[in-house]
């Protein structure tokens, strides 16, 4: 039978016991029974983030003002050269030639989408680049202190363009057309169909000027409203025929943009020629 005492370690060579080495029975282990102290309780998030804050370094607020003013000047001279360049332009309208569609001194915005990709339609009011010599050519420009500043305004499309080397017209003719001044009614026909024009300048009768032609391939015939005071096509008929190529056409003139009182959007009057046929 095994026994139920325990068993007597044996010495160690050394002279120690086996038996591992702990505080004598009945010994108290000061702080024992002691509670344990509270670890710290963790800091409020607010007060987290103030000691953030706190510890952030505070800058300039004029030179945080004056980088916010210059980030908003530089993306608004992007949006408007790119505005510029890909979709509307502004122009100044110098002369007489289109009152009352626009009188002296109007800004107008471009629609640099016509003629392409969007179509060319009659009645369209368009600006186009004079390469036909129609203007006398413009004059030296002054130089002056801050001629540098309007020149890079009106590159990125701030400003209106004023050079004179511009003209606006109202299209009367697309290639192929037939126009004819006048029938018996004193009317202009467009392939046989005369052309009740309620955009022409009511204050004056328009002078009668004959002429017949056919518009070519890649042109337009362009006039403009206030016709007693338009040099437009019929007084150009010594130069290309009095034609305007289609590639020197900036765009269709959408709005007029200034002055205030006259903002409004531009009509081409389908109703005019809408009864008229396609170009033989």
């Amino acid at each position: 039978m095994p026994e139920n005492h325990a068993r007597t370690p044996e010495p160690r060579h050394d002279g120690t016991s086996d038996t591992p080495a702990g505080p004598a029975s009945g010994a108290t282990v000061p702080g024992a029974d002691e509670p344990a102290p509270a670890s710290p309780a963790p800091a409020p998030a607010e007060s987290r983030s103030a000691a953030k804050a706190a510890d952030k370094p505070t800058g300039n607020p004029v030179f945080a003002w004056l980088k916010e003013v210059a980030t908003v000047v530089v993306i608004a001279v992007v949006l408007s050269f790119l505005i510029k360049t890909f979709l509307f332009r502004a122009f100044f309208i110098p002369s007489e030639s289109m009152v009352n569609t626009l009188d002296v001194d109007d800004r107008i915005f471009v629609n640099l989408l016509v003629p392409e990709p969007f179509s060319l339609s009659r009645g369209d009011v368009v600006v186009f680049r004079d390469t036909k010599g129609w203007l006398p050519a413009a004059p030296a420009k002054a130089e002056g202190p801050f001629t540098w500043v309007q020149d890079g305004l009106t590159f990125v499309g701030l400003l209106p363009d004023n050079s004179e080397q511009h003209l606006v017209k109202r299209v009367i003719g697309l290639p192929g057309d037939h126009v004819v001044c006048c029938d018996t009614g004193g009317k202009i026909t467009v392939n046989g169909t005369a052309l009740d024009e309620t955009y022409v300048n009511p204050a004056e009768v328009p002078q009668v000027r004959n002429f017949d032609v056919v518009v070519p391939e890649g042109k337009v015939w362009v006039m403009g409203d206030n016709r007693n005071h338009s040099a437009d096509s019929r007084a150009h008929m010594d130069a290309d025929g009095g034609f305007i190529d289609v590639d020197d056409l900036e765009g269709k003139a959408a709005v007029i943009a200034w002055p205030l009182s006259r903002i409004t959007s531009l009509d081409n009057h389908p109703d005019v020629f809408r009864n008229v046929p396609a170009a033989p």
